[in-house]
């Protein structure tokens, strides 16, 4: 039973055993998988199959880093071009690309056409370009998914990027602006984007939230060393196949991720407050850092798929965007998400093998976990009968997550979607479910059912940008009951 509560959660690195996937893969790279049991599959009559086949992601870097000279579309096309060479697919195939992003550069606003241009696309291939907060890429493929089911299209590449943008290029343009630097500007300072009808960062939403659920400082960086403990594990072994390796232009070739640091508690600890100063409990180390990269998933009608010769990963049948207040509730998207995507597909929290949520802090995830277990909170604010229950961390995030192996804000719907898959074949599971949040309030649920021996539903949830549907909570005072 998938019902464990977080009031239980132990503080100790204990925590770095916890695990969350999905499994879309059938490929050679996880032959040794466990085979999966049996469970029902979730074929709907009348409607078409959409499949994933295959997605990649270049390494996610931290900012200001080998991608610092770059354009988000240089990432988008290294992406593009990494999922060509995976699946050999012609490009003449393809008949639409989505892209997803978030802070776009204005001289390639649809960076989806400028990508698909620069990785050899026909410019007979639409493409455009959505934006969606850190979900952008997931509704990059849910559009992709409704084209297809729609029958307007067999064959859709969908994807995300993230750059964040020098604009001094130039000798000149550089002088100048280190002409106007003043001794103020030295001192450090998280960068943060505030929420346009809150004036408040997602930074001090998560410092609230935490405070709210009662989630300790210490809470907080044992889970995040359990990220960047598990991401290293998972690195070191190789189980990161959806990396694919850019080389950049005018350097080295980038092979892996660069923002995986294990460390202690003790160096953890001496880290101040980054939001809500000086009695706050978010810090650098136990917030997902600002980071660079692009990824790209392939998606097809089935019938297409196995008529050019492919082994399907994934069966993608069912999405549901939901949305909160943007202010009390901005980062509590897969408590809401969850258990309507879990009774669109006729499973409970129970039948799923695999995990993946969004970390975009360790106090967010942790509070997500306590109000999914409380009957208190279903009942008072999800206007349910009782909590859909805390997922198992022996089953969640095992791979790492958003907070060590980075979060590309357009890009990171794609990474949950392709990792849930890998895990779910090589752990032998058949059901996943990914989860997300963003700014704004809003939720994406999504479920996707695996193909051939291994059936698998994959459920998608991400809170963006919103519209209040559920009165506030108000989290300036209170402690979590």
């Amino acid at each position: 039973m998938l019902s464990s509560a977080l009031r239980n959660l132990p503080v100790s690195s204990a925590w770095a055993a916890g695990a969350f996937a999905r499994s879309f893969s059938c490929s050679s790279q996880f032959q040794a998988s466990v085979q999966p049991k049996t469970k029902k599959t979730l074929g709907k009559t009348g409607v078409k199959n959409v499949v994933v086949v295959e997605g990649v992601r270049i390494p996610f870097l931290q900012s200001g880093t080998s991608y610092a000279d770059l354009m988000p579309h240089d990432l988008a096309r290294a992406a593009l071009q990494g999922l060509l060479t995976r699946t050999n697919v012609p490009k003449d195939v393809v008949d639409y690309i989505v892209y997803g992003t978030v802070i776009q550069e204005v001289k390639t606003s649809n960076v989806a056409r400028e990508a698909a241009l620069g990785a050899g696309f026909s410019d007979k291939t639409p493409a455009h370009t959505v934006t969606m907060a850190c979900i952008s890429s997931n509704q990059a493929m849910t559009t992709g998914v409704g084209m297809i089911a729609a029958g307007q299209c067999d064959v859709v590449v969908a994807g995300g990027t993230m750059l964040t943008l020098n604009r001094a290029k130039s000798l000149g343009q550089k002088l100048s602006l280190i002409s106007k630097i003043r001794p103020d500007y030295f001192t450090p300072e998280l960068p943060a984007v505030a929420e346009f009808s809150t004036s408040e960062t997602m930074g001090h939403s998560a410092d609230r939230l935490a405070a709210a659920f009662g989630i300790s400082r210490l809470e907080q960086d044992e889970y995040a060393l359990r990220s960047h403990t598990l991401a290293k594990k998972a690195q070191d072994e190789g189980l990161l196949q959806d990396v694919v390796p850019f080389k950049v232009p005018g350097k080295d070739t980038v092979t892996k991720d660069n923002g995986i640091r294990p460390s202690s508690m003790e160096q953890m600890g001496k880290l101040k407050p980054a939001f809500v100063k000086p009695y706050g409990t978010v810090t650098a180390a136990n917030s997902s850092f600002l980071t660079d990269g692009a990824s790209a998933i392939l998606i097809m009608s089935e019938e297409k798929a196995l008529a050019m010769g492919y082994k399907p990963k994934a069966y993608l049948r069912d999405f549901v965007y939901v949305s909160q207040d943007p202010k009390d509730q901005l980062l509590l998207g897969p408590t809401y998400a969850t258990p309507k995507v879990l009774e669109k597909a006729g499973l409970s929290l129970s039948d799923i093998d695999v995990f993946e949520f969004h970390e975009a802090f360790a106090g967010q995830i942790l509070a997500n976990l306590k109000a999914m277990d409380s009957d208190w909170f279903a009942q008072n604010y999800m206007g349910r009968k009782s909590k859909v229950g805390a997922p198992p961390l022996d089953k969640f995030n095992t791979w790492g997550g958003s907070l060590s192996l980075g979060h590309p804000f357009g890009a990171t719907g794609c990474r949950l979607v392709i990792t849930a898959a890998h895990r779910l074949k090589k752990e032998g599971g058949q059901y996943g479910l990914v989860a997300a949040c963003a700014a704004g309030g809003q939720v994406m649920s999504l479920r996707a059912p695996c193909n051939c021996l291994i059936p698998l539903v994959t459920l998608q949830d991400f809170s963006l940008w919103g519209t209040k549907i559920i009165p506030k909570l108000s989290m300036e005072n209170c402690v979590w009951r």
